[in-house]
């Protein structure tokens, strides 16, 4: 008879204690220990003896387990499973490849079953076999998200399994290329059945098992996961890694714009972006999101363009700065879109060169559209943003910024900025500060600035 005993496990990097720790020991992470029972007597999964686990069954003989030598190894042609949506398969790096683990997480009801669902039909219409698992749904369910995108007569077959035993038992009559499973967390091995699915030795075995599925059968294996309230993937980080590529599906506060943003890419390249609009009909790719972006840019105080490159993209972003004298004993510093200590280091840099006491100042900075800026090259446009709203003149219209800013105040040269000025000058903007020392090839008016005396040119009535 099976003898419990109760352990407490990290939900972060699967780590164990025999008793709660408010932090973990190996990872760090606070108050992510969670209960679990442990049954001695149950033993892990023996792949070679599961009933319906026939793809895992080890052969014995001498070949199986030879070893081999690089130039031996045959590298065989294998198409990628490419859809219509060009958003999708540009950051999978281009298309979905036979045998890859993949999982796609994001936050509940940003899409994500929606997504899949569009993708399978897809897929399945260019002549690959696909099946769809949804242990969170029902059949019926399916059914009717299916009907309103538009996709009732598809190829895609479906089942609402859960037990991945069966679900194997299942794929080995389908012979599907494809295997999309909604969600990970629902799905349970039945030899830890007592165990609740989605807890992390459920998500660890369970991530085993499907792995070993994929890369022996080479059937690509698509599943979606949850995340914590941090935003991060649930789960033990192992996860990660077992998987060979993990995508984001983000919102941003601008309508109803996602991102699907590639974090590991195995077969691609990471920190890649696609764009897409929730609407009636489901999720639609936005080829052209800066068309949208500049469309919304107004020509006042405290704004000014910046480049900032996502993945191998260009996108054209709206700074937006406010400065207003101080009302409190602490100036206070609000800022969205972009690193606080960024934009008060900038500010300190231009106090101490230029005199201009922002320490006394309230600042408010916003990056249009809800969008994210992490690269250094938007110094330039925190600098001009700053200048603007304290001096209360607009910068001349159609104007991008692109430039770092050390911390002696000189301008120095941003990155990639190549394919930034191809973007400014396919939407017909006019002037772009750089950095005085930096050479680029372009039709647009450069305004070089060697230092952050050089901004004060550009504000004369001041």
């Amino acid at each position: 008879m099976a003898k419990n005993k109760t352990c407490y496990r990290c939900s972060n990097c699967a780590h164990e204690s025999i008793k709660w720790v408010g932090c973990c020991p190996s990872c760090g992470e606070w108050n992510s220990f969670i209960q679990e029972q442990q049954h001695t007597a149950l033993k892990l999964p023996s792949f070679s003896k599961t009933k319906c686990s026939n793809f895992l069954s080890a052969v014995g003989n001498d070949q199986t387990y030879a070893m081999s030598l690089l130039q031996d190894i045959v590298i065989e042609d294998q198409d990628r499973m490419c859809s219509s949506l060009k958003e999708w398969d540009r950051v999978l790096g281009g298309g979905i490849l036979p045998g890859s683990f993949i999982i796609l997480t994001g936050d509940p009801g940003i899409g994500k079953s929606t997504l899949l669902l569009q993708v399978a039909d897809l897929i399945a219409q260019n002549n690959y076999a696909v099946v769809y698992f949804s242990s969170e749904e029902s059949l019926q369910q399916v059914k009717g998200r299916a009907l309103r995108l538009g996709i009732g007569d598809t190829r895609v077959r479906f089942s609402d399994q859960a037990c991945l035993e069966h679900i194997v038992a299942l794929c080995e009559k389908e012979k599907p290329n494809l295997v999309i499973l909604d969600s990970i967390q629902n799905c349970y091995l039945s030899e830890q059945a007592q165990l609740f699915p989605g807890t992390v030795a459920q998500l660890r075995e369970a991530a085993f098992f499907l792995m070993r599925f994929a890369k022996i059968n080479k059937i690509a294996v698509l599943v979606t996961g949850h995340i914590t309230k941090e935003g991060q993937m649930a789960g033990p980080k192992v996860l990660e890694h077992m998987v060979d590529a993990v995508f984001y599906l983000q919102c941003e506060d601008r309508w109803q714009t996602r991102i699907l943003r590639s974090v590991k890419n195995r077969f691609g390249a990471i920190n890649e972006v696609g764009f897409f609009e929730m609407q009636e009909e489901g999720m639609v790719e936005i080829a052209n999101i800066n068309q949208q972006l500049l469309s919304e840019v107004s020509v006042s105080s405290g704004s000014v363009l910046v480049s900032a490159v996502e993945g191998s993209r260009p996108l054209l972003l709206e700074l937006q700065a406010l400065c207003v004298d101080s009302r409190f004993g602490m100036p206070q510093r609000v800022v969205t879109g972009l690193d606080p200590k960024r934009v008060v280091l900038v500010a300190a840099i231009l106090e101490k060169y230029l005199h201009i006491r922002f320490s006394s100042q309230d600042i408010f900075f916003k990056v249009s559209g809800g969008f994210k800026i992490k690269e250094s090259s938007s110094d330039l446009g925190i600098a001009l943003a700053l200048l603007s709203s304290y001096f209360q003149m607009p910068l001349p219209q159609k104007s991008v910024a692109i430039g770092e800013i050390s911390l002696t105040g000189q301008i120095k040269p941003a990155n990639q900025i190549g394919i930034c000025i191809k973007e400014v000058e396919k939407f017909g903007l006019e002037n772009v500060f750089i950095a005085k020392t930096q050479q680029v090839k372009t039709s647009c008016k450069l305004i070089g600035l060697g230092s952050v005396y050089d901004l004060l040119t550009l504000f004369p009535e001041k």
